[in-house]
């Protein structure tokens, strides 16, 4: 898709085969939206705005939305108007999303030629009318469905927002933890579509929305109605369908006489549900808004009291972060495979990068078989107390305050796993999700696997936990540090700068300057505990929630887990594409946990308490 670089352009998106704009004349085209957003498909659109998928450059290609709005107004006292009315409802969705998982988080909005831009976060996953179109709902599911999204409706209500346009399209089911998202929100489509002169909003989907929404009366109970109605269609599989003339065709409500035919077509279905549930649906459809529940508080309460057989509680999906392997019998002890010894160079350079010492290190590890012939090698990693963080002197505020930190005895990958490695754990059952056996953008069995989500290490971890009895995991972030410095305190364990000839990153003043990752080991020199490529080749996943900064850190060297962003997690180590600056051994950074930006690989760890 082209995009016309005139910045008063009123509509910049054009077909890759047009010569000149469709929308002002010009023949100045880019791909690129503000410099920034390439446009990569148009996903829907309605009367006054559209919905793209596009990639943000700036962050590496990470997958984002751009909805484009079109303000219907007259003169430039209405469009100021509008675009100030604008602005406030973005910063509307901007704390809800920051302050609520199942929303996803605003990330930029602007104004270019005649349109208003909201930016928000991809959310992977399907719809539920993607789902209902795939699969039965039954009550159980329903259920689950009330008491994930009642929660949220009441965290949107309690912020005096109402999101009008409820449906099954605006309900996605995130592919990394399956909890409902509202995606959609009405709020910046009523800043648009309705005249500055008018008091009543008309934001609402037929089918859908209770006649006081069409009538311009939206209120909290309207959205309760939309979910009701959400609920009865996924149990139905029933639909509203639009004839090209406009028509609305529903065959489980009747228009004329105002009521609901769901009960009925259950029955024709042979579909039963409980009286409770039946309760429950009936009263969030009642035609008289007074007639409703008021609140989703009040719907939460009647589920909890629900005398079902279907336990009306959302379904409890099992955190990543956690083990979901049943621990093994304390008299079943799964013995380490021998110990070796390695020996290896470390390599101390000056200021200036000139190499100035050169000694032999060794270490013990073990081989852990994977199959088919390929093997992980871990080092043993001794327990030790460090001081966590960067100094004043160096580094960003996220990297301090710096702490006293004491870490356990641990085992650690020598290397970041592999592609080969990936591949063979890939093949091995299934334990919570499914994994690309070749999800790497550069291929090469001895280079690192990249492009993974945390989700997706996690499960790698579980799936070589099942195989070996072990309890595989993600380090964290303490103990990823300690291992990287292996008891220096210089910004990398190799002095206080890198080169070209040791670490795999983006040096400007290199004589070689790679442009995509290379085998791990390759440098041959590896830090005093016998750790390779702990700087740059690829992010690290660490298993900690992102934190903005270390006050209140645990000092024990436990991933720190309270708090935080559960859907961020930390990064480690810097990348072949990043400066020798962040790949610090202090520096730090985040990723969504689906991976929104998918450059990342990692290693793992599992914890002794006493390492022979």
């Amino acid at each position: 898709m082209q995009i016309c670089q005139n910045p008063n352009c009123s509509n910049p998106f054009n077909s890759d085969s047009n010569r000149f704009c469709v929308s002002c004349g010009q023949s100045s085209f880019g791909k690129l939206l503000r410099s920034r957003y390439r446009v990569l498909r148009l996903l829907g659109e309605g009367g006054f705005s559209r919905t793209y998928a596009t990639e943000d450059v700036d962050r590496l290609n990470a997958p984002c939305v751009i909805k484009q709005f079109f303000p219907q107004f007259q003169g430039t006292g209405q469009r100021t108007k509008a675009a100030e009315f604008f602005k406030e409802e973005a910063f509307r969705l901007y704390e809800l999303g920051e302050n609520h998982t199942q929303i996803p988080r605003l990330l930029a909005y602007f104004e270019q030629g005649a349109s208003l831009y909201l930016v928000q976060e991809f959310i992977q996953g399907k719809t539920l009318l993607q789902e209902v179109q795939q699969q039965i709902y039954g009550e159980k599911q329903v259920w689950e469905l009330l008491a994930d999204l009642l929660p949220v409706l009441e965290f949107i209500h309690t912020h005096n927002v109402i999101h009008r346009d409820i449906k099954p399209e605006n309900i996605i089911r995130r592919a990394s933890d399956q909890k409902p998202v509202l995606i959609d929100f009405g709020g910046a489509k009523q800043v648009t579509q309705t005249s500055l002169g008018r008091q009543a909003t008309v934001i609402y989907t037929l089918g859908y929305a209770p006649t006081e929404q069409m009538a311009g009366f939206a209120c909290h109970g309207s959205d309760l109605y939309a979910l009701g109605v959400t609920c009865v269609r996924l149990l139905t599989r029933c639909l509203p369908l639009q004839d090209a003339s406009g028509q609305v065709n529903d065959p489980i409500y009747d228009a004329m006489n105002a009521k609901w035919l769901w009960r009925e077509r259950l029955q024709e279905k042979s579909i039963t549900i409980s009286e409770d549930l039946e309760r429950i649906l009936e009263k969030l459809l009642k035609h008289l808004p007074s007639e409703r529940y008021q609140t989703a508080v009040e719907v939460i309460n009647d589920l909890k009291f629900a005398t079902s057989n279907i336990e009306p509680v959302a379904l409890k999906i099992v955190s990543m972060s956690q083990p979901i392997l049943p621990p093994l019998p304390q008299e079943v002890i799964v013995p380490l495979p021998p110990l070796e010894t390695f020996e290896f160079d470390v390599v101390t350079v000056d200021t200036g990068g000139r190499e100035v010492n050169r000694m032999s290190g060794n270490a013990n590890f073990f081989t852990e078989e994977l199959g088919k012939s390929v093997t992980l090698e871990m080092v043993s990693i001794p327990g030790g107390t460090y001081m966590m963080g960067s100094p004043e002197c160096e580094g960003d505020a996220d990297e301090r305050p710096r702490h006293k930190v004491t870490v356990k005895p641990f085992f650690m990958g020598k290397f970041p796993v592999t592609q080969a490695q990936w591949r063979v754990v890939a093949a091995l059952p299934k334990i919570k999700q499914a994994l690309n056996p070749n999800p790497s953008k550069f291929k090469g069995l001895d280079r690192p696997v990249e492009n993974v989500s945390w989700y997706e290490a996690v499960e790698f971890c579980l799936r070589i936990s099942e195989k070996t009895g072990r309890d595989y995991r993600l380090p964290s972030e303490a103990e990823w540090e300690y291992a990287c410095r292996a008891g220096t305190t210089t910004s990398f364990h190799f002095g206080e700068t890198i080169t070209s000839e040791l670490v795999s990153c983006t040096i400007e003043t290199a004589s070689k300057f790679r442009r995509e990752t290379t085998n791990v080991g390759s440098f041959g020199v590896a830090n005093a505990f016998g750790l390779y490529d702990m700087h740059g080749l690829v992010w690290e996943w660490c298993a900690d929630s992102w934190h903005n900064n270390y006050s209140d850190a645990p000092s024990d060297g436990t991933a720190w887990e309270v708090g935080g962003d559960i859907n961020r997690r930390v990064l480690r180590g810097g990348s072949w594409s990043f400066n020798a600056e962040l790949c610090r051994s202090a520096s730090r950074s985040w990723n969504e946990s689906d991976g929104g930006l998918r450059v990342c690989g990692f290693r793992v760890v599992f914890s002794v308490e006493e390492i022979i």
